[in-house]
Formats: C-alpha cells, structure tokens, sequence
C-alpha cells in the first residue's frame, strides 16, 4: 500500500492548486507565536542605487490566483516570478496547459516549471515517460525548469514501496534530459535540521511542526501524540523511515557530482543554511550547483552578518532571490503555513522584511518568516552590484538557455570528498 504524504513535499506534487501546501492539516488550539519585531523596509544602500524590478525565484501559483498574483507584484516591484509548481504531464499535461493559461495572462511575468508524477516510479517506461513530458513542458508550453521536491528521499516511493533516494540512478534519464534542454533544475532535499529532532516544545521550529507534526522525522512521545487530531495522529505513525539529515545531503551532493552537465539551484539556501561553511564547501566542490535564499533568511540570517556578508559577496553569481510565496484566490503561504492563514495585508511586510536584511544594518530585526523561529537576524547591508546580481541578474542568467549551456559546457566533475562523511551528523546539526 502506497503512504499518503502530507506537508511540503505533498504541496509541491499537487502542483498548480496547491492544496496541501496552502491548507495543510491545521490543530485546534494552536500554539501563539509571539508579534515580531516590526523591520524597517529603508535600504540602506546608497542613494544613487535603486531596487531593481525582481525575480522571484521560488513561488507556488494557482491559476485562480491571478488577480492576487498581479497585485502582489506590483506591490512589492516583482518584474517576474518562477512558479515551481507547473505541474506534470499526466492527464493530457492538464496541470501544464493550466499553468500556461496562467502565464499567457500575464505575459512575460510568469515563468513556469515542470513537476514529475511520481506514480510508477521508477522503471524504464517511467523515465521515458517522465524525459518525454519535460520535453513537451519546455517546447509545446514554454516551460523553462524542472522542480523536484522534497518528496524525493522523504515521500516518494518506488514500485515495491521503497523510498527513492535523491541519487538512484533509475532517475538518471530526467537529469540528462534537463541538460540536454539546457533548463536549470530547482531541487529541495531534506528540511531544517530541527525538524529530525524530538518532537516537543522544546523544539525550536514548534511553531510549524507543532501544527503539522507529520512534517517532523524525529520522536514523538505518545502522550503528546495524542493531543493532536486524529488524522495528523495517523499520518506521524504512517510516516516512513528517512535517512538522516546529513545522510540526504550527502545523496544530493552525489547526484550533482553524477550529472556535471545539469545545472542545480539547491533551493532553500542549499538545504543547509544552518551551516554557512557546509553551503560555502558545496558551491565551492560543484560548479553545477547554484543557490536560492527561499524560506531560509530566518536561518542563516542567525549566523553574524560579517561572515553572510562576505558569504554572498564570494558567490554573488550563484545566490537567487526566491521566497517561497504561495498564491491561490482563496490561500497564501509566506515561506511557511501555520495554523493562522496570512491575508493580503501580510505580502507586503513580507517582502519589506527580505529588503530590510539584504539591504539595510538594522540589529535585531524581525525575519520573513516569524513562525519558522522565534529569533531575531541582523541585517547584512549587501553592495548595490551584488544586490543587482541576487534580485535579478542571476536568474536571468539560469534563463537564458544558450547563456547557461555555455556554462555548463566549461564545468568539470568534482573529485573533491563530500561534505560530510556518510550518515554522520556534525555537531551543529545535533538536537540541545
């Protein structure tokens, strides 16, 4: 019998309506998180420099959302966004001609990316299947990328119900196809490290999981358990058994190394922005990996902003901006969804929040994303050309087909030991 998943990684394989990811399974009687602290939203850049028109990198749109979505851009000088969740090719690639629909009504301002149906995986008639629907996504529908979720090495499962890791060779197809198209491949492996930490209140990340515990991969006590409704109850016991944190990193970082001619956004700032070295190392061993800041600011703006600072002056070509923003007509997910929905009036904040760190000096300021901790970050305060390059150049870089094919051809496997050794958990990925 196949598992039912929930949480994230089911968000990104409903795609386009993004039922799971803007609803959620939410818990009576949630827990409160604390009003942060309000962020100034001034640049601190010179005056001579102005924001560019932004790309959003990382966004989750529903075609019922249009309205929503034009406001919001206008709102917050968004020129375009990336919606990862364009959906696949099954049902006569009905979640594509959908998402399509979409961008034609605001052309130029939306870009698409395919998603995989996972079902059947992963025999040859799967990989054919799955190479040939990218392919379709890309020249019939003008799609532009391929977005794997975290499904993959949490959620996923092949034919005999066995997880598939992030670098089984059975997928080997899609990633060669993605470098044939010359299309970059946005990837979510794994999640916060608290979220393999016991389940409790104690847990720093509380605010999310308490309200989604089948989001977590760590114990939980059963008298604890019980306090939740009884669909979540059944959904932490059906949960299957993942590799380690540092174990799924290691997998993604062998699928990169595997596939040198495919290009990488290892979004969620790597998928390890609690540790700014490891993400420095990784970028450093594999040319093909890019990085996007989506739903992490909050993470790695804990780290002291001398040393992010000088982080994204060292990579500035190879960091996206990206938020994570869901937008459906009814649902909104700013980074993270709790069990109290956002409303219009929130975007705005939200995006002022992401300007204020990147741009600004202010100390103990609020971050994007309040209920994904409850600390504060200070800002980094990046140059004007470093900003251009993160807001907008970079991405328009990874769009630019003929431009990152060029790029690619120059890049060589890494030989370089990974990151971590296998299954091991350094000590700043270790529970208090």
């Amino acid at each position: 019998m196949k598992r039912p998943y929930c949480g994230p990684a089911g968000a990104a394989v409903l795609a386009v309506a993004l039922t799971a990811a803007l609803g959620g399974c939410k818990r009576t009687e949630p827990p409160a998180a604390p009003p942060p602290k309000a962020a100034s939203a001034a640049p601190a850049a010179p005056a001579a420099w102005k924001r560019p028109p932004i790309i959003d990198f990382h966004s989750h749109l529903s075609v019922d959302g249009l309205q929503r979505i034009g406001t919001i851009m206008d709102q917050a000088g968004l020129a375009k966004v990336i919606n990862l969740s364009g959906g696949s090719g099954r049902q006569d690639a009905l979640q594509q001609r959908m998402a399509k629909e979409l961008s034609d009504q605001l052309p130029g301002k939306i870009v698409n990316f395919a998603t995989p149906w996972w079902r059947g995986c992963c025999d040859a008639a799967w990989a054919e299947r799955e190479s040939q629907g990218l392919k379709d996504a890309v020249e019939r529908y003008g799609f532009a990328g391929l977005k794997i979720s975290k499904g993959l090495g949490l959620g996923h499962t092949d034919q005999s119900d066995q997880l598939v890791a992030p670098d089984d060779l059975r997928l080997s197809r899609l990633w060669q196809t993605a470098a044939e198209l010359a299309i970059p491949v946005c990837i979510h492996v794994a999640d916060p490290r608290a979220f393999w930490w016991p389940l409790s209140q104690q847990n720093e990340r509380w605010d999310e999981l308490g309200v989604h515990p089948y989001w977590a991969y760590g114990p939980v006590s059963e008298a604890l358990l019980a306090t939740f409704p009884e669909q979540a109850q059944e959904m932490v016991r059906q949960r299957p058994k993942v590799a380690s944190w540092s174990g799924l990193l290691q997998q993604a970082e062998r699928l990169y190394r595997a596939h040198p001619q495919t290009l990488f956004v290892a979004v969620h700032f790597g998928n390890a922005a609690e540790d700014l070295d490891y993400v420095d190392g990784l970028l450093t061993r594999n040319a093909n990996v890019d990085i996007d800041i989506a739903a992490r600011v909050g993470e790695f703006g804990r780290h002291p902003p001398e040393k992010v600072r000088a982080f994204f002056e060292k990579w500035q070509d190879r960091v996206l901006f990206g938020t994570d923003i869901g937008i459906s007509a009814e649902s909104l997910m700013l980074g993270s969804n709790g069990a109290v929905e956002p409303t219009m009036a929130d975007v705005l904040p939200f995006y002022q929040a992401h300007f204020a760190y990147l741009e600004g000096h202010g100390r103990a300021i609020a971050h994007p994303s309040p209920i994904q901790g409850r600390w504060t970050v200070d800002a980094i305060g990046l140059s004007p050309g470093v900003l251009d390059k993160l807001y907008s150049r970079n991405a328009q870089a990874l769009l630019d087909r003929v431009a990152l094919k060029k790029r690619l051809a120059l890049v060589r496997p890494s030989t370089a030991p990974l990151g971590l050794a296998d299954d091991a958990t350094p000590p700043w990925a270790k529970a208090p």
